[in-house]
């Protein structure tokens, strides 16, 4: 099985477009090589992983709302739990989600820092020493690119999810481990004891095909 990657999703949206009505005009092929040119260079370039700066956990929902994990992540044994796997701190970025975590706010001898939105995600994963986010592929990829320890809590009640199909494929690869918000503090238990999370493979990224998937259905 593939992984639902952004060939994935392109598929599927733009098989369901050309369902209702055909594309205006025919796309330059120049153009659509330039896509996939733009995306290897992106993934070829991408700068030397370095160590995470700090034991920190960095928890995300993205920019939407996910009040499941930030309800599941409020909980003083999950503290105790991370404590006991030797995190330090951590902060959590809730998004639009109209639940905002108060029981782990003054978590002791645990830094806990919550926040709605950041610029940019990219220096909380860089010194992460854990990433615990939703199943968003950007997010998730972003992580893997990263070379950061992920865990993936996957939201069940989204309509046409495919979040669960991706973590599934990214598990048996050993890029990532996953649970559901439910099964988030047994996750965590589950996890090494040392601070350093969890042996994973690194993520390796494909050829990009947008060019030819494109081709195929718009032409």
């Amino acid at each position: 099985m593939m992984i639902p990657c952004l060939t994935h999703y392109l598929t599927h949206y733009l098989t369901r477009q050309r369902h209702d009505e055909p594309p205006p005009h025919r796309c330059s092929p120049v153009v659509t090589d330039r896509i996939a040119r733009s995306a290897q260079r992106a993934a070829r370039d991408m700068p030397p992983r370095a160590k995470p700066t700090s034991r920190r956990v960095f928890v995300t929902v993205g920019t939407t709302s996910f009040d499941a994990l930030a309800r599941a992540m409020d909980d003083p044994r999950v503290v105790d739990a991370l404590v006991r796997k030797g995190f330090t701190g951590l902060t959590m970025q809730i998004g639009r989600g109209a639940y905002r975590p108060r029981r782990i706010a003054n978590a002791r001898a645990f830094d806990v820092e919550i926040v709605d939105y950041l610029a940019s995600i990219d220096r909380e994963i860089a010194r992460a020493a854990l990433v615990i986010s939703h199943a968003g592929a950007g997010s998730v990829f972003e992580t893997l690119r990263a070379g950061r320890p992920l865990l993936v809590v996957v939201n069940e009640t989204l309509m046409d999810n495919h979040q669960r199909e991706l973590a599934e494929e990214l598990e048996e690869m050993k890029c990532l481990r996953w649970c559901v918000p439910e099964g988030l503090l047994r996750a965590i238990e589950a996890l090494a004891d040392d601070g350093s999370a969890f042996e994973f493979a690194p993520y390796e990224p494909g050829e990009c095909t947008i060019a030819e998937t494109l081709d195929e259905l718009l032409f």
